[in-house]
């Protein structure tokens, strides 16, 4: 039966509808959404940015407009969340996916016949930033519907699947631009991306026939409950730190006088990393609280970047680190649905992730732009008040969690 939040909101909790398998077909579906998060975000990494801004590919175009290619990327895939919901609820999850498919490949071939930089913004960019959001924003929905007890662990294994793309993506692209050239690499990308991610979308099936999600584009209900704010304000905050130190570790690298090789090697070190720990993070969520976990590990993301990345000057010290942060920094990618369903209940699942896709359009759009505007280029320490401000921002985040979470535990006690 419905019951009543300590807001005033009536929600319906898992067990008021047929309860999720936890298995069977879910596990193909697991199978179906680790393969789409390998080739959409694991192939938007930073290997393309990097060569970008090292060797000025495009002329007059300053670091600035490169940082935005990575923004635009990302804040279009967010931006689109209200869009593909209402084309779920319409026409069901498959067919926006397709769409999707056809836009990411066809964003990463046009882009190799850029000649100048606002053709990557469109490209490789806003393009390329639709298909993975017409992609992965069903996928994660999905998930939640085939499992309870394992949701998280559901969740992180699929999320691992970023970092197995950018671990396969940062070693073979740099060889790739290197010994064919930059737009066959693009080409390569977007062929291999088609291939990949149609093969994901035939597999995965959602279970709304039997949930009857809400799946409302922008459910402003939502909104009167305190504790959506709380989960929308750590979404906002940690996403500005997320994307900083994503896009600006490779960089930092070369700042720091390592190789090109000893950069690509500590971009590969951050997504294997990712790789890692991202299932034991579900794992955790799922033992010892969905609230609790992404908290702590926020906060302890941000303590790592003042103690390790601040004071790394040498290659071992940055590869700790990018092991480390690799394993943590994207706690909010394996935990938001999970953690919707925590606050909103699995029939405002896609609701509510369609407000937190919206919440994150700003950060993602601007914060290496933000980055690059805060290096300071030419001085022993480029990349000092990035590495502060991408500190503060998950400290400052995990604040709001812990909250969401003293007020849940209070909501329970009554």
């Amino acid at each position: 039966m419905p019951a009543a939040d300590s807001d005033g909101v009536t929600v319906l909790v898992d067990g008021d509808q047929d309860p999720p398998p936890d298995g069977g077909y879910g596990w193909v579906c697991v199978a179906a959404c680790f393969m789409i998060n390998c080739f959409t975000w694991g192939i938007v990494s930073g290997v393309y940015l990097s060569y970008y801004l090292r060797y000025n590919s495009f002329s007059g175009a300053s670091p600035l407009d490169f940082a935005f290619i990575g923004g635009s990327t990302f804040g279009a895939a967010m931006l689109v969340a209200p869009l593909v919901t209402f084309l779920a609820r319409k026409f069901g999850t498959r067919a926006p996916m397709v769409a999707g498919v056809i836009a990411l490949a066809g964003g990463f071939i046009a882009a190799s016949f850029a000649s100048e930089a606002w053709h990557l913004y469109l490209t490789q960019g806003v393009l390329v930033g639709i298909g993975v959001g017409f992609i992965y924003i069903p996928s994660i929905a999905i998930l939640s519907q085939w499992f309870s007890k394992k949701r998280s662990l559901a969740n992180g294994i699929t999320s691992a699947g970023s970092g197995i793309g950018g671990v396969i993506f940062s070693l073979t692209t740099g060889s790739m631009i290197e010994n064919i050239s930059l737009a066959w690499s693009l080409r390569i990308t977007g062929i291999i991306a088609f291939v990949m991610t149609f093969t994901a979308v035939v597999l995965t099936r959602d279970r709304n026939k039997v949930i009857q999600p809400a799946q409302h584009p922008f459910d402003t209900k939502l909104l009167s409950q305190i504790n959506v704010w709380l989960l929308l304000a750590w979404a906002f905050i940690s996403m500005l730190g997320y994307i900083t130190l994503l896009y600006s570790l490779p960089d930092f690298a070369l700042s720091i006088g390592l190789s090109r090789g000893q950069a690509t090697d500590t971009i590969t070190v951050l997504n294997l990393g990712t790789a890692v720990g991202r299932p034991f993070i579900g794992y955790l969520s799922d033992r010892c609280g969905r609230i609790k976990v992404p908290a702590f590990l926020t906060l302890v993301c941000g303590i790592s970047c003042f103690a390790i990345w601040l004071p790394a000057t040498a290659f071992g010290v940055t590869l700790l680190f990018a092991l480390i942060s690799g394993a943590i920094l994207g706690v909010f990618w394996v935990t938001i649905g999970p953690l919707c369903v925590e606050v909103a209940g699995l029939q405002q699942l896609p609701s509510l992730l369609s407000l937190s896709w919206l919440t994150i359009v700003l950060p993602t759009f601007f914060s290496e732009a933000i980055a690059l505007k805060l290096r300071r280029s030419g001085s022993a320490r480029e990349y000092l008040y990035p590495q502060i401000f991408t500190g503060l921002a998950y400290v400052l985040a995990s604040i709001f969690l812990f909250q969401l979470q003293r007020r849940r535990g209070k909501q329970s006690s009554r």
